[in-house]
């Protein structure tokens, strides 16, 4: 059963038309804001009664609003920050201004630090009471909130400076869906994914579906530039002026576009930002047979999550469901020989698997029997130095990409923290495939309800860093452990802090030293905000016994990474955070050969490197 299915799902007609109610009342209510807090500066008092600059110096931040491909002035934008204090809209040539309030009432704290009031709200320290340090810009047609990271795309600040903000315009898929019989059109729906980098892997995730509407057409909006494929959901035909009910059942399979079998034979739609593309499905009808797979040891109290597989190639299309009274999987399916999955989630944590074949009849099949999931037991050994001879700890060791997609749980012990990563590049919708139980003391850790199939071991050190991560004669930083049904591995870590470190600036780009770029990484009243500046990415050569690592570059221009692993790396500084960039993958890496530096790290050893910051577009 699919379990982002929304059973309230409207036409698309219905949910366009309320996209743009929604959207239009949300400018509304923004420039409602912006006209109440204008008016509430407007009545403030004009001095201060603890004066922080002259009151006749008028304090602004001002800047303009562009279109990040055709880099034209957008007009009619809303600019506002990230804690929603300040708001206003560009005007024609896509410009905006605003006036600084000043803070008033200083309260010292017993710490000696003052305390202002501004808007209703207390502050400790002025520059965050009356800057905005982070804006963010907003309009119809153009991306608003990052897809993966969940969070606004702000724009630093610098008193003083004019801010230009980017906004990328939405890249969109329309197309239609054809049918031999028009009014089931508007029964049937479009799946889209979306190829995801995550942990510099690539990852196909389910983005969302829209409903067909009776013409046929359907419509994909808001979408960054990237990889998409895109399929039809399965539709049954129950039209009453074609279906006789004491024959047989016919339905539409699944197609994927352009006319493949399966998803992973699916021709793959590009993306960029601001583009139309055009696609068209074509589904057949075909006669469908009931199909069912008892179940010996099934559940009776919970649901069993079942996928279906055209001929053993994972991947989204057909589906199954489960019926807890007779403890089998039943449902229909055409012509054709499929691998049907089961997952028993919870205390009694099981799955299964059997392969089945439909040749114009019904089919009932081999009863499938559950089988325990298994448990991957991590244990580390720690090679340490005496603490009077470490080095300054590594921040960044043990630190996750903000909004970083997180496959399943995350283990964390004492000096380390270990993630469990599917090999597979399919994220199933219809079927978890992680850990649902980790249980950790000390420096050992145990992930129990492991479905079967090939991870990626992760281990992230607080201190040093993984030099080793085996089980028996395999190497799990170089190959994915595989985990069977009932299996139980033992994994083992070696944890040492006698990494090397580099250090440098970088020159060109946001992480320029010349101009302070804000707050790396901070919380501003309250709320996190994703890092910005330049970033350095550490990437291993091919055979390298290197491991990634990456660090943020302060305001100043200046990085330092430490505990880094003994091997070969390609050193590359970026303007911000690319979260898409795919470092486990050397043919896409090609891309960047020539570029950054090539630096060769033993133990102990320390580098100075400087680096030309390469924008996150290339």
């Amino acid at each position: 059963m699919r379990s982002y299915e929304n059973p309230g799902r409207s036409h698309l007609s219905q949910v366009t038309s309320d996209n743009v109610i929604i959207s239009r009342r949300q400018a509304g209510h923004l420039l409602v804001l912006t006209l109440l807090l204008v008016a509430t500066v407007a009545s403030r008092p004009g001095a201060a009664q603890t004066a922080l600059h002259d009151s006749s110096e008028k304090r602004t931040v001002h800047g303009v609003v562009v279109n990040g491909v055709t880099h034209e002035a957008v007009a009619h934008a809303l600019v506002l920050s990230n804690d929603d204090r300040f708001a206003t809209l560009t005007d024609e040539q896509g410009r905006f201004e605003f006036a600084l309030p000043e803070a008033t009432s200083a309260v010292p704290d017993s710490t000696g630090n003052a305390t202002y009031s501004i808007y209703g709200l207390d502050y400790v320290g002025a520059s965050y009471a009356n800057f905005p340090w982070m804006l963010a810009a907003r309009k119809p047609g153009f991306l608003g909130l990052d897809q993966r990271t969940r969070v606004w795309d702000n724009t630093p600040v610098v008193e003083g400076k004019d801010v230009t903000i980017t906004l990328v315009p939405e890249a969109r898929i329309v197309g239609r869906v054809v049918l031999p019989t028009p009014n089931v059109s508007d029964r049937i729906t479009v799946d889209l994914y979306h190829r995801q980098i995550v942990q510099g892997g690539a990852h196909w995730g389910w983005e969302k579906d829209v409903a067909v509407r009776s013409n046929g057409e359907f419509r994909f909006a808001d979408l960054e530039a990237g990889t998409y494929k895109l399929l039809t959901g399965e539709l049954m035909d129950r039209d009453p002026l074609t279906v006789d009910p004491r024959g047989p059942i016919y339905g539409y399979p699944p197609v994927y576009f352009p006319n493949a079998l399966d998803f992973q034979s699916a021709g793959e739609i590009q993306l960029t930002a601001g583009t139309t593309f055009q696609a068209e499905l074509s589904p057949v009808r075909q006669p469908y047979y009931p199909v069912k797979v008892p179940v010996t040891n099934g559940p009776t109290d919970n649901e069993l999550m079942v996928s279906v597989s055209v001929q053993g190639r994972k991947g989204p299309g057909f589906e199954l469901g489960y019926n807890t009274r007779e403890q089998r999987i039943e449902g229909s399916l055409p012509n054709g020989t499929y691998v049907v999955e089961a997952l028993n989630q919870g205390d009694m944590a099981a799955s299964g698997s059997t392969t089945i074949t439909v040749k114009n009849a019904e089919l009932t099949a081999t009863p499938m029997t559950l089988a325990p999931t298994g448990s991957v037991h991590i244990e580390a050994k720690l090679e340490f130095k005496p603490d009077s001879e470490t080095g300054a700890r590594n921040e960044n060791a043990n630190e996750n990409i903000p909004g970083e997609v997180q496959p399943f749980v995350q283990g964390r012990g004492q000096n380390f923290s270990v993630m469990l990563e599917p090999a597979d590049d399919l994220m199933h919708p219809e079927m978890p495939n992680g850990p649902s139980e980790v249980a950790q003391n000390g420096d050992t850790m145990m992930f129990n309800h492991v479905p079967p199939g090939r991870y990626w071991v992760r281990v992230h050190a607080s201190r040093g860093f993984a030099a080793t991560v085996t089980s028996g004669e395999l190497n799990l930083l170089r190959r994915p452990l595989t985990v069977g049904p009932g299996s139980i591995l033992k994994v083992n870590v070696t944890l040492r802090d006698d990494g090397a470190e580099f250090s440098g600036s970088v020159e060109g780009g946001s992480g320029a030293p010349a101009e302070a770029q804000g707050p790396v990484s901070t919380t501003f009243i309250g709320r996190l905000l994703p890092k910005t500046g330049a970033h350095i990415y550490c990437i291993p050569l091919p055979e390298s016994t290197g491991q990634f690592r990456e660090g943020a570059v302060q305001t100043d221009g200046k990085f330092v990474v430490q505990q880094i692993p003994p091997g070969s790396y390609r050193v590359l500084a970026f303007d911000r955070q690319k979260l898409d960039l795919e470092y486990n993958n050397s043919e896409a890496m090609r891309a960047y050969e020539g570029k950054g530096q090539v630096v060769r790290l033993s133990a102990g050893q320390k580098e100075n490197i400087t680096l030309q910051v390469i924008p996150t577009s290339e």
